[in-house]
């Protein structure tokens, strides 16, 4: 890779020309912008070599590839870089990379992943571009969101403003699929949310009809697993005293009464699979159920698996208590049990993340762009953020445009990269030249 101070002089001949363009910005910040834009060539050739690298969470060897591509990248920044090693959760690792300067300055931490759900078995593994669009795997989620990362840590260097900053980025290897324990293969993201002021994410931008919204707040993601129970027998007895309603009366009593009595905004409860019969067995990868049975026999199990998404930690314990309530009713002749998996905490709107977006739309003002709203938390899936957003304020979604995350055809917008990479950087200086409040 060329030097990261390879756009100095391109940058000064665009400064002068646009300058006009950016007159409510600072001089640095004029510089970033330029910066930027000069560096767009190589910021999607950069792209290109990471997403031709295969790295689906469970490649372990390809994640470990482009984390070794991505070290010099960041070691040319002044960044000092850890691959931390993530054998004992069977994941690959993280690559951590930390820039420590003034110490009265903001401390800033940068989320994004390097690992996609586009394993090696995939069809779809190459990247393609045509114009100011380009397809691939992890373009937008997450490989693009590191080229955001990079570009605008150049921009910063360029101007002048990286050397005060305190700044962590963690890169994970297995968003899309976190090792377990989960207190383990979080353990360093977390440590890294308390340490900071502020966390940025990179995930993709949200657009809505031509618009740029600003992600103040996720929803966790977390599942359940209920199984009931009833006394087996004749089917002639059923409803009787002592034989009672059979599971799968009781496993249908439970999820009609979660989706009669638990609706409320911003809160989610599907139910994925499930099976009952004599017997009913959830499969040894929790993914899957079988039974078998006839029509004359009352059923003596039943298991149903699904996810649930709240907005709140206190939506979470809400709901959790309403539905063991729920489960604990059972009809006659049944009995029932529901266990959690907590697994990505939800990140809450708060006073601090919507400061946040009103600095960051102080600096759209400045660039000329428009207002960004909030993004509905109900339309996001959950990320990493949502691990450090009980411990620092944030903003998510600061990574480029693109359509069809998760599957084959997955596109980016190109030119989204240069407005991304601008807010980010301005954002991060202004970020740096204060002194936060940490009493």
């Amino acid at each position: 890779m060329t030097s990261p101070l390879r756009f100095a002089p391109l940058a000064a001949a665009v400064l002068a020309i646009s300058a006009p363009a950016f007159a409510q910005l600072s001089p640095a910040e004029q510089t970033m912008m330029t910066t930027v834009e000069a560096g767009f060539e190589d910021d999607v050739a950069l792209l290109e070599a990471i997403t031709n690298l295969n790295s689906g969470t469970h490649n372990h060897d390809g994640v470990r590839e482009v984390g070794q591509m991505l070290i010099p990248e960041f070691e040319a920044l002044g960044f000092e870089v850890e691959w931390i090693d993530q054998n004992h959760v069977d994941r690959a690792g993280h690559l951590f990379a930390r820039h420590m300067g003034d110490s009265d300055a903001a401390k800033v931490l940068l989320i994004g992943h390097i690992d996609t759900v586009f394993e090696p078995e995939s069809p779809f593994q190459r990247f393609m571009r045509d114009g100011d669009r380009a397809t691939g795997p992890g373009v937008v989620d997450d490989k693009g969101g590191i080229i955001v990362i990079l570009s605008a840590l150049r921009a910063m260097q360029a101007a002048g403003t990286l050397s005060g900053a305190n700044i962590v980025v963690a890169l994970t290897g297995d968003e899309e699929d976190a090792g377990d324990p989960i207190a383990q293969s979080r353990q360093h993201l977390i440590e890294a949310g308390q340490w900071a002021d502020t966390a940025l994410g990179f995930e993709g931008l949200s657009v809505v009809d031509g618009q740029d919204l600003a992600v103040v707040a996720r929803r966790s993601s977390n599942s359940w697993t209920l199984t009931t129970t009833g006394c087996t027998g004749h089917s002639s007895g059923i409803f009787a005293e002592g034989a009672g309603y059979g599971a799968i009366y009781e496993m249908a009593r439970i999820l009609d009464s979660f989706r009669e009595e638990l609706p409320e905004e911003n809160l989610t409860y599907n139910v994925g699979f499930m099976a009952g019969g004599t017997p009913a067995t959830l499969g040894e990868d929790n993914l899957s159920a079988s039974a078998i049975g006839k029509t004359n026999i009352i059923p003596d199990s039943a298991v149903a698996r699904g996810d649930l998404r709240t907005l709140t930690q206190e939506q979470t314990d809400r709901t959790v208590a309403a539905m063991q309530a729920i489960v604990h009713d059972n009809l006659p002749g049944t009995d029932a049990q529901i266990d959690f998996a907590f697994r990505y905490p939800p990140m809450s709107p708060s006073e601090g993340n919507a400061a946040l977006l009103a600095q960051l739309n102080a600096i759209n003002e400045n660039m000329g762009l428009p207002k960004m709203g909030v993004f509905p938390p109900a339309r996001r899936g959950a990320a990493d953020i949502s691990f450090v957003a009980p411990y620092t304020d944030g903003l998510a979604g600061m990574g480029p445009d693109g359509s069809g995350s998760h599957a084959v055809g997955e596109s980016v917008d190109l030119r989204s990269f240069t407005r991304q990479a601008q807010r980010a950087a301005i954002l991060m200086s202004r970020l740096a030249a204060q002194a936060p409040d940490r009493r």
